[in-house]
């Protein structure tokens, strides 16, 4: 009867199957550059593109796009719409996954209860265009990175997002996160959401002081560069005296504690406890670490760590990015711009 009749499998495993499927994952830096202001009128990611990432075994590819911004801008939705359409089609040609990413949101404490229906209404919007696509194939991540807020107003807000996709589509798999920038912390104090079919994301950039050195747009704190992975007391650099008095300072002191990939293992394994707990699927929807200023083979030490930590304990991982100030590549995407290093980092052997 088992055979003849299977018994479908229910919301929460179907999540489970679908988490699974993303696997190794990639995200495409282009549409939420809100900086470019020729962002709609490039075409940055060629075939030949999507054709490498399936190359070098990834299996799904993250898009986050401005859509605010765009809207702010009174730019028609069909101009930013194409644009992902393209991206469908090529991932459908390569047979990768597809997460359509919310980016660069306005949602704040106190704007809440006019910013949600904007973000419930480009939902609606973007839903009722890719409703005949396969819920196997694209989903939908509805807010990247929800600011420091409180976590009851992002968690009222984010079931009224989820209540209004959910009487247009019931099929489609969720990926939700917790305030503070997708934080392991703040995920490990939420609470599931009463709906099924949802994925949870958080973002990994432990530890940040390694991850974003010299970042400029973080600030002062992140002055502080040279910064090996792991912790090596004879390679150590002097703490930069901008970091003087910041939470850059802190940490200086503080990695020599996390500057390790036990470290790394440790802080995963926080939100894997909080899947368990609640029996939920888990996605790593960003890691990576800035290529500015990390040496080479730290940069590949670090993605290896995380990556093998997330396959270890069963967590599908987005890496950012393609091709940006994170790429994992020295110069143009191209196997010929991937050391041999960053092939081992991410499994690479040149067979796939």
């Amino acid at each position: 009867m088992a055979k003849s009749n299977p018994m479908p499998l229910t919301e929460r495993q179907t999540a489970f199957n679908r988490a699974k499927s993303l696997g190794n994952g990639i995200s495409i830096s282009w549409l939420e550059q809100t900086w470019n202001k020729d962002v709609l009128s490039i075409k940055p990611i060629k075939s030949a593109d999507f054709s490498l990432i399936k190359q070098l075994g990834f299996t799904s590819i993250r898009l986050p796009v401005a859509f605010e911004y765009f809207q702010d801008q009174h730019i028609p939705d069909e101009k930013v719409f194409t644009h992902i359409d393209e991206v469908l089609k090529q991932c459908n040609i390569y047979g990768l996954k597809l997460i359509i990413d919310y980016h660069y949101g306005n949602l704040s404490d106190t704007n809440y209860l006019t910013e949600t229906p904007k973000i419930i209404n480009q939902w609606l919007k973007l839903v009722k265009r890719f409703i005949r696509e396969s819920p196997d194939k694209v989903f939908f991540e509805l807010y990247n990175e929800p600011p420091h807020m409180n976590p009851k107003v992002w968690k009222d807000a984010l079931y009224n997002i989820v209540t209004a996709i959910r009487k247009v589509d019931r099929k489609r798999t969720l990926i939700v996160g917790a305030s503070n920038f997708n934080s392991i912390y703040e995920l490990s104090r939420m609470k599931r959401l009463a709906d099924e079919n949802i994925i949870y994301t958080f973002h990994f950039y432990e530890p940040f002081f390694f991850t974003h050195q010299g970042a400029d747009w973080v600030g002062d704190q992140m002055a502080t560069t040279g910064v090996p992975f792991p912790y090596n007391v004879k390679t150590y650099p002097p703490l930069n005296p901008k970091a003087v008095g910041t939470w850059g300072e802190n940490n200086y002191y503080q990695y020599r504690t996390d500057g390790n990939e036990q470290s790394v293992h440790d802080k995963l394994q926080i939100v894997k406890n909080w899947s368990t707990k609640y029996g939920v699927p888990i996605l790593c929807g960003e890691y990576g670490a800035y290529n500015k200023y990390a040496d080479a083979d730290s940069r590949c030490r670090y993605i290896k760590a995380v990556r093998k930590n997330l396959k270890a304990l069963g967590i599908p991982g987005i890496m950012w990015d393609y091709n940006s100030n994170f790429s994992i590549f020295n110069g143009q995407p191209a196997v010929s711009n991937l050391s041999d290093c960053m092939k081992q980092a991410i499994d690479y052997n040149g067979a796939k």
